[in-house]
This record gives C-alpha cells, structure tokens and sequence, in this order.
C-alpha cells in the first residue's frame, strides 16, 4: 500500500494501491476498448432504484471474457492491466492463433506467463478447468453457475472460493463462497484455479469526500438527520433515538440490519448446504 505525506486533512492516512508494482502497461488495447453508458442507480424508467450513485469519472469499458471459450488453445500474458470497472486487474492474453483477449488475472500472475482452458488442464494458478477435476482444498475463482454459460462467481479482487467436497454420483461439487456459505454447483461447470488478484483493495483508505466522488458515489445522509416525511428516523427536537420501532429502517420503513431479506422458496435454495455466518458488528 502506498501511504501520503500529511499535507492536507483529506491525504492525512489516506492510502492506494501501489499500481507501480503490480501493473505492466498504462494505456488498454483499443480493439478491446467500448464506450459505454452507466446506469447511475436508475432503471429502464430512468428512475432512481439505488441511491448514492451518479457523477464520478468517465470510464472506458474494457471486453473481459469470462465465457472463456476457447479450449484447448495455450495462451501467454502480455500484459497485467487497470480496470477501472472492477477492483481486480485484468491481464491481457495471447492465445496461440494469434487472438487477444482480456481476462481477469490471477494473484501472482506475471507477464510471459501461460495458462490453458481444458479438461486436462493442470492444477496450477491460471488454468481452467471443470470442477469435476479440481482436488478438494483447491481455491478457484471465476465460477460458472450454468456449464458454458460463463463465470458469475467470485470475480472481484482477493476472493476464492474452496472446493470443500466432491460427489460425481450427484453430479454436485461443493463450495465454500467468499460469504462463508457452502453451496452445490454442477461439477460440469468451469472454474479458475487461484485466487483473484489485487488482494490489498480492501485495505484502501479512501481519505477524504472527493475520492469518493470521483468513483461514482454520491454522499449518504443519515435518516435521523431528514424530517419525518423523508425517512422513518426523522424528525424531534436535537438528536433522537429511533423511538418505538421494532428496529431500524429504510427509507422505504422495511426493517434493515441483520434481518434476512433472502425470499423463503427462491428457486436456488436447494443448492446452499450452509447458510453464511453472521458478522459481528463492532
């Protein structure tokens, strides 16, 4: 982590990424390169769904595969790359008929390095391959829920996943998530073996209010701070309690904080084995 000198209240202990040592190239490749339009928190109606987004910096979209879909076919890192998109960095790979495609880089990972997507692939950091193959103990990231639909697990920075059992007469491998959850997946899906790259992210102090602004967050105003007609805390003389409510609320009056939002009969209940283990809030 890179640390700045003290020269103003917002740089006093705010702390980076050391790019410097991770990243090996500066501009993207332009033929994996798209604008593209940010949802800023709104729907299809333009209205607001997510609160505290909108502004921050204009970003160019890079095409990262995570269908990866050529098999069989070594490729060679050419470059690790910032992502502006996403926390984890992104490498840029050779594949030996001459494509190039952007993936997302494995800790450890280093320029000139070769990976392979198979079902023969061998257990090292990089490769991919089914489930069904990875030895219990493994850490994959990169996950696919559906076989060939491409991978929707446990993408962003320092995550993996522990393969925990295999059971080829269920067809199921079982995997303990970043969440501390123990789910079944297919043991036909693919998955990456290694863990996700830019490890350090979550120990980022942002600093001061105009970092935040910059990546796209708006400010959060506290509900006992609003009137009674803008959130359910509002309102009273000086500074209240949330009176005589069964617990804290949203805006919209539902109860937050440690209450489960999960719906009792969504269809993918049947795949978890354990439930995730409650944080203790400080």
């Amino acid at each position: 982590m890179k640390k700045y000198k003290p020269t103003s209240a917002g740089v006093r202990g705010m702390t980076v990424v050391s790019y410097k040592d991770s990243l090996t190239a500066s501009k993207p490749n332009k033929s994996l390169t798209k604008g593209r339009k940010r949802a800023v928190g709104r729907n299809n109606k333009g209205r607001i769904t997510t609160r505290h987004k909108g502004g921050g910096h204009k970003r160019l979209y890079r095409e990262v595969d995570f269908k990866y879909n050529k098999k069989d076919i070594p490729a060679k890192v050419e470059s690790i790359e910032y992502d502006p998109n996403r926390s984890a960095f992104i490498a840029l790979a050779l594949y030996a008929d001459g494509e190039r495609r952007y993936v997302v880089a494995p800790s450890n990972l280093k320029v000139g390095d070769d990976f392979v997507v198979s079902e023969k692939a061998k257990i090292k950091s990089g490769n991919r391959t089914v489930l069904l193959n990875i030895p219990v103990g493994t850490f994959v990231y990169n996950v696919e829920l559906k076989p060939g639909a491409g991978a929707v697990l446990v993408r962003s920075a320092g995550n993996y996943a522990e393969v925990v059992a295999q059971d080829p007469d269920a067809k199921i491998t079982q995997l303990k998530m970043p969440s501390s959850e123990i789910r079944k997946v297919l043991n036909t899906a693919w998955a990456s073996i290694g863990e996700v790259s830019n490890s350090e992210h979550k120990l980022r102090n942002i600093g001061k209010a105009g970092r935040s602004r910059h990546m796209g967050r708006r400010p959060t105003v506290r509900g006992s701070a609003m009137n009674p007609v803008d959130h359910p805390h509002g309102g009273g003389e000086g500074r209240q309690g949330i009176g005589l409510r069964r617990g804290p609320k949203t805006r919209q009056g539902k109860l937050a904080y440690g209450v489960k939002t999960r719906k009792p009969k969504k269809y993918s209940n049947t795949m978890i084995v354990e439930r995730r283990k409650k944080k203790k809030r400080n």
